[in-house]
């Protein structure tokens, strides 16, 4: 098996920078052709040229996709001082965001597809002086918005994905570590929609409106946890909030730990937890302090927890690790309910379909696992990529061309994206799936005859740990699309309602548009990109793997 394929040591090559030049001299091609229709680059978003990130090695880009809602009129002022000053310093605020549209609207489908509208601001300036326009515009962002949240380095960046502009609006630095994961919640209720581990082990919840309406480059108005690593030193790996939670969210940290919080505990209680006597076990501590946070561990695995990823209900906790094993809680319950070890090597990343009966799960065999939740056990593997799987998900807004609502034969798209810079779109119809057939001895080499394989004989019982299958045993999917995106190792993959976005791990986003929707847009940011979802949305679309071999 091959390993990262990434020689420039997290630095970016200046030759990355723009699309011409990385289509010029890494033969990259603007779109990509399915039998739906072709992908078409629409535009790119990254951090604006110039920027330096020296201790990027570190850390890989994430992004998060974040819908913001109108502003309720009830909603309490924000307290900080930065909000509550005068309409003049609004109005210095207004100058640094740059230039806008007037009372233009634009629409734009996100990661979670629900269609935003934005007045106002869709023409990109930035903060912090990365650069500068007189033209004022309406910069309280009390609106409806879709925004791209990504980081590279020490910084966090926030671009309007309304506007073709590739710089970012905004930029959070973080002087003491690295950011390295993040997750957005449009549905809280205190304004607290952000999430941000860092790589000491700290982790932030923030206000995005808030971050928007400030023209500094620090976090404001952020509650603090796990402040100066006090309850774990090791890195954060992934974060996310939980479904219908009202506020609670988890995170994974590199010592296989993971821990829940209650963003609206400020944490004064004994947080501490008793010493775990075999790292080798699951197990799950609760503090004794009503006033702690975090409220509880997960002792997951030895070696890092890589990716964790709820179910779209909340029902299921799925998390990947170093150790290679791929791991299905019940949340609730706090009980591990499957699981299963890669065919080799560590798993980077995970997803589920909407449904919440597969899973999706990639990492060091280069090699996209497909679990079943109603078998408990791996039922295809897919076969196409030439390095580390490092980000995959399913398509929740593609429909099947010969879709119908009997529930029968159901066919699903998924795609992923390695450190080989590929993306690779694939299919599956679980009906379709030839299931491997074990030879009696001096029986016919074509599988023709004999019994299944030991894999398939019974469904495995609820809490167990699977080795991995024989490869001869799990039916393989070959891909239907496979596309060299970017010239930079991919570190993640969005679908939404319109486009396909695509992450390289040095801080580069590509949006594809889908098949119908790019045709109709102008080379402006005229035309409005709308259309509803029928599906119900996640309660964050986001990407990334942050566990990389260095």
């Amino acid at each position: 098996m091959m390993n990262n394929t990434s020689s420039s040591n997290g630095m970016i090559s200046p030759s990355s920078t723009s699309t011409n030049t990385q289509s010029q001299q890494g033969g990259l091609k603007t779109y990509f052709k399915t039998p739906e229709g072709r992908y078409k680059l629409q535009y790119e978003k990254t951090h604006p040229v110039g920027f330096l990130h020296y201790a990027q090695g570190k850390t890989v880009t994430q992004v998060t996709i974040a819908h913001l809602k109108e502003k309720s009129a009830q909603a309490p002022t924000s307290s900080s001082s930065s909000l509550s000053a005068s309409s003049g310093v609004r109005l210095a605020a207004a100058r640094l965001l740059g230039g806008g549209n007037g009372s233009r609207a634009l629409s734009f489908v996100g990661g979670n597809g629900t269609s935003k509208t934005v007045v106002g601001s869709s023409k990109i300036g930035s903060l912090g002086g990365l650069s500068s326009s007189n033209t004022l515009v309406n910069s309280n962002y009390d609106g409806k918005g879709t925004y791209l949240i990504f980081n590279v380095g020490d910084t966090v960046f926030i671009s309007d994905l309304n506007s073709q502009d590739k710089d970012p609006i905004k930029s959070i630095h973080f002087s003491n570590s690295n950011p390295v994961c993040h997750a957005f919640d449009p549905d809280a209720k205190d304004g607290h929609d952000l999430l941000i581990g860092l790589y000491s082990g700290d982790v932030y919840s923030v206000s995005l409106r808030q971050q928007l309406q400030d023209f500094g480059k620090k976090l404001v108005g952020a509650q603090h946890y796990n402040k100066d690593g006090s309850v774990n030193n090791s890195r954060c790996t992934s974060i996310a909030w939980v479904p219908e939670g009202d506020g609670t969210f988890v995170v994974a940290h590199a010592d296989g730990n993971l821990y829940v919080y209650e963003k609206n505990k400020d944490g004064t209680g004994d947080s501490s937890f008793p010493v775990i006597k075999d790292q080798t076990q699951f197990s799950v501590s609760h503090t004794r302090s009503s006033k702690s946070n975090p409220i509880a561990r997960w002792h997951i695995c030895q070696g890092s927890i890589n990716s964790i990823a709820f179910s779209t209900d909340g029902t299921y906790l799925a998390t990947v690790g170093r150790d290679g094993y791929l791991r299905v809680y019940d949340y609730s319950k706090e009980q591990l309910i499957c699981g299963g070890k890669s065919y080799y090597g560590a798993v980077l990343c995970c997803a589920w379909s909407m449904d919440g009966k597969y899973i999706l799960a990639g990492g060091e065999d280069d090699l996209v696992q497909v679990w079943s939740m109603d078998d408990r056990k791996v039922v295809a593997w897919g076969e196409g990529h030439g390095s580390w799987v490092s980000g995959v998900a399913f398509d929740s807004f593609w429909s099947p061309p010969t879709s119908d609502d009997t529930g029968e034969n159901v066919m699903y798209r998924f795609g992923s994206v390695g450190q080989d810079t590929q993306l690779l779109l694939w299919d599956l119809v679980m009906d379709e799936l030839v299931v491997p057939l074990r030879r009696p001895p001096g029986g016919s080499p074509t599988f023709s005859t004999g019994s299944q394989s030991s894999h398939w004989d019974s469904i495995c019982p609820i809490g167990t740990l699977q080795p991995a299958p024989s490869m001869r045993d799990v039916p393989k999917l070959s891909p239907l699309v496979v596309h060299r995106v970017h010239s930079e190792p991919l570190s993640g993959l969005i679908f939404s309602q319109e486009s396909v976005l695509t992450v390289c791990r040095e801080g580069h986003v590509k949006i594809w548009m889908r098949p119908g929707y790019g045709e109709s847009q102008s080379s402006t940011s005229e035309t409005s990109l709308s259309t509803n979802s029928k599906d119900k949305p996640p309660l964050s679309a986001k990407v990334g793997s942050s566990s990389y071999k260095h």
